[in-house]
């Protein structure tokens, strides 16, 4: 019994209540050893080795996220992270826990045994858990790409006992830590299913079975060509155009007037200049994310062109709210964020630098670039007041934080504005840092009274209708959906509710 654990580690009590589990776990690891597995001793043994440190997990994450589409790339990542937790759990807390010896290999054929023994203690099984959390951390983000790594997963749990090196309790005992891993990292960073906002308010929208009437203009700089081969295929009666960026409203503007429904692929500002067009000719808009960040498909649980493929064919489709700005001659519209301040600069840094870094990075660039830079803060008329602002951000819809995801909208069609508040002051840098820490697109939680406002020394939150500034210095820079133009004067800000029709696949 001394092979199977350290019972003088165990309170004398404790001792025979564990001599029971601990028989028959050595008579399973016996009936392992004596049962011929066909094949096996060919597969398990350099499966059991390709597991060493992950390397077969990390390769499987390459290989998943080598697909290309946003699923496949998040499962990967979300995989690879339940592994990290799992191993970090297991060689900091599991293997200390019990000190258990590794099993005695005289019933084991030789051909099975591995070359170079493992000396860690035998409980639980790291390999075992490993395998799990990344199975189960793939399948809770991509059930498809989970299926596929499954059987991998648990043929690696079993090679573990199949070459002697584990009782089958200790792959069990892993693969449940690796489990419960995997839904750890769930909790912090929840699955783009968990995010998806409820399909609401349902409405009703062509049925095009095979995309006849359906007429796509794609952005050929946000590099859409496979995004329209996989749609064409998808979707064969549809029309497909390619066109530069430049001449993107003029051929929205042609197609909307052959279309029973128009669709558009590309980023949040292309998604923005589909959606004006869509508006003003009455149509409903089918959306492919086509661009670096893609909020506002993210937030609408459009995933792919696949997605949007299949609620075309079926008529699916939702009403959403559009947030509409005026300022003197000037009116338009946004379907994710508005700001002024030293919002517009990062927009533009952003702009300027994804194509080249990628967007958080570019974001990230954008953000330091705003914290460095010497400037004085926006001078407007908020509430009846002279404000001086670092930074007014209004958001089409509530943003809410889910774990330690950035915000997302859970509500489309809330109709709301969701207006944050950096104030002016001395020192930008570390309000900007203090709202950016409670969250600009979450709320602090201090609240006063029942009229929605949300008040903090460096930022405030308040959820509006309808917002007026005043006393906006001319060329002052507004960004929305990525876009920058200059406003003077009077600026107004409100809501067209449920004004535009999406489609959008529902439960």
């Amino acid at each position: 019994m001394s092979a199977d654990v350290d019972l003088t580690a165990v309170p004398t009590t404790g001792r025979h209540a564990l001599r029971g589990p601990l028989a028959l776990d050595a008579r399973l690891f016996h009936a392992a050893a004596a049962w011929h597995w066909p094949g096996a001793e060919r597969v398990l043994p350099r499966l059991s080795r390709s597991a060493n440190h992950g390397v077969l997990w990390f390769a499987a994450a390459a290989a998943i996220a080598a697909s290309r589409t946003p699923r496949a790339r998040r499962a990967a990542a979300r995989g690879v992270a339940s592994l990290s937790l799992a191993s970090l759990t297991i060689n900091t807390l599991g293997k200390r826990s019990v000190r258990r010896a590794r099993p005695v290999l005289d019933p084991v054929p030789l051909v099975r045994q591995l070359k170079r023994q493992p000396i860690t203690t035998s409980f639980p099984s790291g390999h075992a858990a490993s395998a799990a959390a990344f199975a189960t951390g793939v399948g809770l983000e991509s059930p498809a790409w989970g299926a596929v790594v499954a059987p991998v997963a648990f043929s690696v749990a079993m090679s573990r006992v199949y070459t002697g090196v584990h009782f089958p309790s200790d792959v069990l005992a892993g693969a449940a830590l690796g489990a419960g891993a995997a839904f750890a990292v769930r909790a912090l960073v929840p699955t783009r299913a968990q995010a998806a906002p409820p399909a609401r308010p349902r409405t009703a929208a062509p049925a095009l079975p095979e995309g006849d009437g359906l007429v796509v203009v794609a952005n050929r700089a946000s590099g859409t060509s496979e995004r329209v081969r996989v749609l064409r295929q998808a979707l064969p009666g549809a029309e497909l155009l390619e066109c530069e960026p430049q001449d993107m409203p003029a051929e929205l503007e042609k197609a909307a007037a052959r279309a029973r429904a128009l669709g558009v692929c590309g980023g949040d500002g292309t998604v923005n200049a589909a959606a004006a067009v869509a508006l003003r000719h009455g149509l409903p808009l089918a959306v492919l994310p086509g661009g670096t960040l893609n909020h506002f498909a993210c937030d609408l649980g459009v995933e792919d062109e696949r997605t949007t493929a299949g609620a075309v064919r079926r008529g699916e489709a939702v009403r959403v709210d559009v947030g509409r700005f005026v300022a003197g001659d000037h009116e338009g519209i946004f379907l994710n964020t508005l700001g002024l301040g030293v919002y517009p600069e990062l927009v533009r840094v952003r702009e300027r630098w994804s194509s080249r870094i990628g967007g958080w990075p570019a974001g990230v660039l954008g953000a330091y670039r705003v914290l460095h830079a010497d400037r004085h803060p926006l001078e407007v008329e908020l509430g009846g007041r002279r404000r001086p602002l670092w930074l007014l951000f209004v958001g089409n819809g509530v943003y809410r934080r889910m774990g330690l995801v950035p915000g997302r909208r859970t509500d489309l069609a809330d109709g709301l504005l969701d207006v944050r508040v950096v104030h002016g002051g001395r020192r930008p840098a570390l309000r900007l840092l203090a709202a950016a820490a409670a969250g600009p697109l979450s709320l602090p939680r201090s609240r006063l009274g029942s009229s929605g406002r949300y008040l903090h020394p460096a930022h405030a939150a308040v959820r509006l209708k309808r917002l007026r500034l005043t006393g906006v210095g001319p060329g002052t820079p507004l960004a929305y959906d990525g876009e920058v133009t200059e406003v003077r004067g009077e600026v107004l800000v409100d809501k067209l509710p449920q004004a535009l029709t999406v489609y959008r696949p529902l439960p």
